[in-house]
């Protein structure tokens, strides 16, 4: 089984909230919230992927080049591996909105424990909350 080259976007806005998307029921991982982004297409860099992912999915434009790796997961759920790169990203053009129907919230980083994140997230919500507050 091949591993799925997937990168996410941890997007934050000027009051330091982070956004969240929920995955649609017929979705691997259905109804649970992420960190917006998607798979990396053939020959596509991988802040470039999740440029276009960002533009499809929350119609907001986000320069490759303020991409910023925050952590790479490798996680084997039973029915496929995915390799994450998990970005942060403070600067971005436009108003997120769900492009394909997916609910959107903005919350604090400690509020996003409250929401239920696919496992391979689980990692990366640790290392978010170990890392917040950002310093100024």
């Amino acid at each position: 089984m091949s591993r799925i080259e997937v990168v996410a976007g941890i997007i934050v806005d000027k009051q330091e909230r982070i956004l969240l998307a929920k995955r649609a029921s017929h979705q691997h991982q259905g109804d649970k919230w992420e960190f917006p982004g998607g798979k990396v297409e053939v020959g596509e860099d991988a802040c470039e992927a999740l440029s276009r992912e960002l533009k499809e999915e929350l119609s907001i434009d986000v320069d490759p080049q303020d991409c910023q790796l925050f952590q790479h997961v490798s996680y084997d759920y039973p029915d496929k591996q995915v390799s994450l790169r998990f970005y942060t990203i403070h600067q971005f053009e436009g108003i997120p909105k769900g492009m394909e129907g997916q609910p959107l919230v903005w919350v604090a980083a400690q509020q996003c424990a409250d929401y239920t994140l696919p496992k391979a997230n689980q990692p990366v919500m640790e290392a978010l909350l170990a890392a917040w507050p950002r310093p100024a």
